[in-house]
């Protein structure tokens, strides 16, 4: 082969290169945690789109982005994200795809762990998103009841139920839900408003002060309990990430997100830290320690 005839073939595979990287489909990910504790999320996100046929990197490009607990950097990120010619936004929780839907009316979104999309009017309603956004939400009428029940298998004879939830959108609902069940079960629910502080802070504090006051206490998220928290209850947020590679697989296949059904949670784990329980005296029953998907010794 000649010298002239490698530098044309040469030219051709790198065309042929950039030509594909240009046909890539670009999706945007949108987290307002950090990535460094949430990285088992994003591999699910693209393990599945992967085994759906959206190589990353090949006919598909993920552009993750991270507010590392600065919610207020949510609008930046997407109207940036939004300049880079993305065919689709996935958000993760209420403040992430608020900011998207007030940023587009026009690109699909694919919202992942919104506790009230309707409430929120992120969506019509669950069959019938009606809009740009659809995905899978934390609505699920068994998750609050399941963890008042957990509690009282721990106490007995509980009566009073102090609950703390952060400042997040969709507060309203979720505090009604918590407080009717809890009235149903005989219990007094005192309402408590976590508003300072950020991420990892506030989160330790909380366990913190559950463990000084030594206090049972159940979470709404198993990264609680790995930190020292008594115990978690909540939705597997990797396994909502895989779900969320299945729907935009369906976006860029052409589906509409106004005609794609809101999804609630499939999975959810319930984790034991038995240092905890431990030391605030605290014996966790046989039959809760054998249907824990995941014991902290």
């Amino acid at each position: 082969m000649t010298r002239r005839g490698f530098l044309l073939l040469t030219g051709t595979a790198a065309m042929t290169r950039n030509t594909a990287s240009a046909e890539a489909k670009r999706i945007g990910l949108i987290h307002a945690g950090s990535r460094q504790e949430n990285q088992s999320l994003l591999d699910a996100f693209r393990e599945n789109l992967s085994a759906l046929g959206w190589t990353d990197g090949s006919n598909i490009a993920v552009l993750d982005r991270w507010a590392e607990e600065r919610t207020e950097q949510l609008p930046a990120i997407v109207k940036e994200l939004i300049g880079s010619d993305i065919t689709a936004l996935v958000t993760a929780g209420s403040p992430a795809t608020l900011a998207a839907k007030r940023a587009s009316a026009t690109i699909p979104i694919v919202f992942v762990g919104v506790d009230d999309p309707v409430a929120l009017s992120i969506v019509d309603s669950l069959g019938q998103p009606g809009g740009n956004a659809t995905g899978l939400s934390l609505t699920s009428s068994e998750v609050i009841t399941e963890r008042l029940e957990l509690l009282r298998e721990l106490v007995p004879g509980l009566r009073r139920l102090a609950v703390i939830v952060r400042d997040d959108p969709g507060l309203d609902q979720r505090l009604q839900d918590i407080r009717g069940d809890a009235q149903r079960k005989g219990i007094e629910a005192l309402m408590l408003e976590a508003t300072t502080a950020k991420g990892p802070v506030k989160r330790a504090r909380t366990i913190a002060l559950a463990a000084e006051s030594r206090l049972p206490a159940i979470y709404s998220f198993r990264i609680f309990a790995v930190e020292g928290g008594l115990m978690s209850f909540a939705a597997d947020y990797v396994d909502l990430f895989r779900r969320a590679a299945g729907f935009v697989d369906k976006i860029l296949k052409g589906a509409k997100p106004a005609a794609v059904p809101v999804e609630p949670p499939r999975k959810f784990d319930l984790t034991l830290n038995l240092r905890t329980a431990k030391a605030i005296g605290l014996t966790i029953p046989p039959t809760m320690l054998a249907s824990a998907d995941e014991v902290i010794e």
